[in-house]
């Protein structure tokens, strides 16, 4: 039957995938090597792959197609094709709620470890829920831009694209949905989590011209969504790597974006600083562990290494204490993380409290994982003087 083939191609995979390059890429490299599996192969194999990595770090003394058996058990929601081939008294009872599951399986301690730093989250996180939500693949959220809501909702509902309207500017979409041939992405819509979206709500407050730094811009979407609030707005972006500011270049340029200042930046240097200063606002989207984010790509979950925690939150501290001194009088710091580990949240905050002139406006711990989305922390500083 082709399940077991299934199986056995993605204990192959898994085997030799060492978590050194993200997982999706690595898939794309391995059937492009192994031009043998078609479309639905491809779909299939992928799947069970990532069913074992959702358990990130528990069983891991268990035997792989075991484990491989169990994800595909705990992440399937009702009776498949799939699970019928491969464990048929277990399909049976696959829409069971997962405490029964866990039951059936003989491990009811499970959940407790697939993330086991429990001590060590942000105080608002429900540890068993964050823990049950790596068994469900997050949606795929998208913000329309000023202008185009209508637009783009009438198109998808003309393409029989299944979307829930979260507020008149966001929508939720099956993870797996294909809309770039209908939408001008970046022109119209933006892929952006619900999570970070939300974070727009502490920026709300800056209109009027204000001269803003995103000083760790990635992808650039706090950027865009500043902008769609502000378009007067005087931007300024960086990042470590040059080839970040390029792509940003492209993607601001489809947006719209035309005027703006950029520059590579390595923060925890002070050299830059002669550059730029005087900022009424100061985007601070920190490299984090991304812990939030992991029930996306679960293999990061899978290899995490616990000392990574400090090295990020000695990375962040360095990072704010060189960008704080280029704000203004009364100029104001958004902190983010996509973390949900205290030491790079609360801690940190703490931190910029304790070795700063900054007070502290609102923190907030925005919990994604009870909304198939991601879990981030923002916190909003305003200067003394």
């Amino acid at each position: 039957m082709r399940a077991y083939s299934y199986l056995k191609s993605a204990i192959q995979i898994l085997d030799e995938y060492r978590g050194e390059e993200p997982f999706a890429s690595f898939l794309k490299k391995y059937f492009s090597q192994n031009k043998k599996y078609g479309s639905k192969d491809r779909k299939q194999v992928s799947h069970l792959c990532y069913c074992y990595l959702r358990l990130g770090k528990a069983l891991s003394d268990v035997k792989i197609e075991e484990r491989i058996l169990i994800g595909l058990f705990l992440c399937s929601g009702e009776p498949n094709e799939m699970l019928e081939q491969l464990k048929d008294e277990w399909n049976k009872k696959a829409a069971s709620p997962l405490g029964e599951k866990l039951l059936i399986i003989n491990y009811p301690l499970l959940i407790e470890n697939i993330f086991p730093w429990k001590g060590q989250l942000s105080s608002a996180i429900d540890h068993e829920k964050f823990c049950e939500s790596f068994f469900i693949q997050p949606d795929l959220f998208i913000r329309l831009r000023p202008g185009y809501e209508s637009t783009v909702k009438t198109r998808l509902l003309d393409h029989g694209i299944n979307f829930a309207e979260i507020t008149s500017s966001c929508l939720s979409l099956p993870n797996a949905s294909r809309i770039e041939s209908l939408i001008e992405l970046d022109k119209e819509a933006v892929v952006q989590d619900l999570s970070s979206q939300q974070t727009g709500e502490l920026l709300g407050n800056f209109k009027g011209h204000p001269k803003v730094w995103d000083c760790c811009a990635g992808s650039g979407g706090k950027t865009l969504m500043l902008y769609d609030i502000d378009p007067s707005a005087e931007l300024t972006v960086s990042d470590v790597r040059a080839s970040i500011l390029i792509n940003l270049k492209k993607r601001f340029a489809t947006a719209g974006i035309n005027s703006y200042k950029s520059f590579v930046a390595d923060l925890t240097q002070i050299n830059f600083a002669s550059q730029i200063s005087n900022f009424e606002l100061i985007i601070c989207d920190a490299p984090c562990t991304g812990s939030g984010t992991w029930s996306r790509t679960p293999e990061q979950l899978y290899f995490f290494d616990e000392k990574k925690i400090e090295q990020y939150s000695l990375l962040q501290k360095k990072i704010v204490s060189n960008i704080i001194p280029q704000l203004k009088k009364k100029g104001s710091l958004l902190y983010i993380t996509c973390s949900v580990f205290r030491k790079e949240n609360e801690e940190l905050a703490e931190f910029i409290q304790r070795n700063s002139e900054l007070e502290l406006v609102k923190m907030e711990l925005i919990k994604g994982y009870d909304k198939k989305a991601d879990t981030m922390f923002a916190a909003l500083f305003k200067k003394k003087s």
